[in-house]
């Protein structure tokens, strides 16, 4: 496949836009660790909700799309529209809340909750963990998306892929900081969406598909458009829809649907100015993630089962892709080949901007856990402001070097997705209650976190060495969540909370609310502490949680609406539509009256 002028125009251009950017801030962002890492928390909601969107708006995630819905139709996606119900939940009852707390990262929030050694150790234990191990697969996973990009639309090899992909990101993030993470991140949501859009419409109009109405009447499409699965099929409605919406939203912990809010979306919270302005971004976020991107890469799933219909056919079209990464994910990129000059320049543009939004988030994010909740903790806590950001700075291109290393040995997108999952399976509750409930301490996250990892590593490398028949995905995350939530919940009640002092400290800090903090406030007042000011105002817990369900009904049904709308089935896409419109207008004016600091 060979680029023309125009296209290397806009290629070349999206590149120079990035490092101006990244020169344009770079003063600013060494001024402090504060700055380099959370904008010196003066971000408006609107800048902080579309570099959400952006990051979660990976190479990776049209290709995972796509092999879900080659799989399994359509409603294969409810595996990650599940995650609403985590998002929603954060945006009405936790964003405030992480606001609220003031810490840099969302790991300093465990020396804040939590008392003693073991919240040092978790502290420390978690920003290498999470900052270097896990993130480390995260951008593995984005990378192998732009190895199959570059290997199908350019010819590139795996590391030429990975040097072209990963040399403007690393300097203008190590220049520019978190703000200039959010300023390339606007850009590149916009050039993205622009980019997805017009893919979708050239290829389902290619002569191979003959436009939308053709394409959803093709035999190899009809039967995987409908937006639930084959309720005859037990083991595809457990896998995509009862399992994700009644376990996983809950009680999986995954990159940017962390239940309560965590990782980069709880860096962008900490981001904010304030907290209506960490609400608002979050719920942005959501609109956008789940509303407004999926139908452009949903159509080219589909458009792509029609021109290759499987696996045969796209290794005989791409015979020069390593049969290791043919998998279904690969069909994406093998459908936007067929894009015309100038197209497509802009839609390679959009999707190494996909890349590079997601990669450079993932850098700064986990910088700032080594920087701020390792190496200022444990090892330097005199360093100078100036030392903290050469350290992230250093830290951010080791990341790089890392994470471009990994990516050359993993294949597919959902095998990484679940992977992920099942490390994650079981620690979402805690992290719920952890802010509700003051018997939570460290250890019980400790607990929490190395069950979880041993469960998986079980499942996916001892399992099935010992001869033991293969376990369908779900299963094993219903068998994960099980085993870590009680082993934890049991760990919990059989060691020491965190010192009297140290909760009350977070209650007054938080003002959480909630019958969970009953204890600690009555020990304040036998104690002679006066603790009415911090409990006089009513728990909003109920009206957020009319928040979550009328969040819920604009966004999913706002998400099913464009899709009858393409299906052109207009009663049921006028029935969500106003759905979607009504909960709107509660909700818009419910929102001035949710209490915030």
């Amino acid at each position: 496949m060979t680029l023309q002028f125009i296209d290397w125009i806009s290629i070349f251009g999206f590149f120079a836009i990035s490092l101006i950017v990244g020169l344009s801030v770079a003063k600013k962002a060494g001024s402090n660790s504060t700055e380099f890492f959370a904008s010196s928390r003066s971000m408006p909601w609107w800048l902080l909700g579309v570099s959400m969107v952006a990051t979660t708006f990976s190479a990776d995630t049209p290709n995972l799309v796509t092999d879900l819905v080659r799989q399994h139709g359509v409603s294969g996606n409810w595996m990650w529209w599940a995650f609403l119900l985590t998002g929603m939940v954060t945006v009405f009852i936790y964003a405030k809340l992480w606001r609220r707390s003031e810490v840099l990262t969302d790991v300093e929030f465990y020396e804040l909750r939590y008392s003693g050694k073991s919240a040092a150790f978790l502290r420390g234990f978690r920003s290498l963990y999470l900052g270097v191990f896990f993130n480390v697969i995260i951008m593995a996973t984005v990378l192998l998306a732009a190895i199959k990009i570059g290997g199908v639309m350019l010819g590139l090899t795996p590391f030429e892929t990975i040097f072209w992909a990963s040399l403007v990101t690393v300097l203008y993030s190590m220049l520019g900081g978190l703000r200039g993470v959010l300023i390339t991140d606007f850009i590149q949501f916009f050039i993205a969406m622009i980019g997805a859009v017009y893919a979708a419409v050239i290829v389902v109009n290619l002569p191979e598909v003959g436009g939308l109405t053709n394409l959803l009447a093709h035999p190899a499409v009809s039967g995987k458009i409908s937006l639930l699965p084959d309720f005859s099929d037990t083991n595809l409605l457990m896998t995509v829809l009862i399992i994700p919406i009644a376990v996983q939203w809950w009680s999986v912990w995954y990159p940017g649907a962390e239940p309560g809010g965590g990782g980069y979306i709880a860096q962008r919270m900490l981001a904010a100015k304030d907290e209506k302005n960490a609400m608002g971004a979050t719920l942005f976020f959501n609109l956008a993630h789940y509303a407004l991107r999926p139908w452009p890469w949903i159509l080219v799933a589909l458009a792509s089962l029609v021109v290759f219909p499987d696996l045969e056919s796209l290794g005989a079209a791409f015979p020069n892709i390593d049969a290791n990464i043919l998998k279904d994910d690969l069909a994406y990129s093998a459908m936007l080949t067929y894009l015309p000059a100038g197209i497509l320049g802009i839609v390679v543009a959009s999707l190494i901007a996909a890349v590079m939004s997601t990669i450079s988030t993932h850098l700064n994010w986990g910088a700032s856990y080594v920087v701020n909740d390792f190496y200022k903790r444990f090892i330097k806590p005199e360093a100078s402001e100036t030392e903290l950001v050469l350290v992230g700075r250093g830290t951010i291109l080791i990341l790089m070097i890392l994470a471009s290393t990994l990516a050359l040995f993993l294949s597919n997108a959902l095998q990484a997705f679940h992977i992920m999952l099942q490390i994650g399976a079981g620690t979402g509750l805690l992290f719920l209650l952890r802010w509700f409930w003051w018997r939570i301490n460290a250890i019980s996250e400790i607990a929490a976190m190395v069950i979880s990892f041993v469960v998986a590593i079980y499942f996916e490398l001892i399992h099935h060495r010992l001869g033991f028949a293969d376990i369908i995905e779900w299963k094993k995350l219903v068998i994960g969540v099980a085993i870590t939530t009680v082993g934890w919940l049991l760990v919990t009640l059989f060691t020491k909370p965190s010192d009297q002092k140290t909760l009350l400290n977070f209650y007054r800090k938080i003002t959480p609310g909630g019958p969970g903090w009953k204890k600690v406030l009555d020990k304040a007042k036998q104690d002679g502490e006066d603790v009415a000011v911090y409990i006089s105002e009513k728990w909003d817990l109920p009206s957020s949680l009319l928040g979550v369900f009328l969040g819920l009904l604009v966004i999913y049904n706002g998400l099913f609406a464009i899709g009858f709308w393409l299906y052109s089935n207009t009663f049921a896409a006028i029935i969500t539509t106003t759905v979607s419109i009504i909960a709107s207008v509660i909700l818009i004016k419910m929102w001035a009256k949710f209490r915030v600091s």
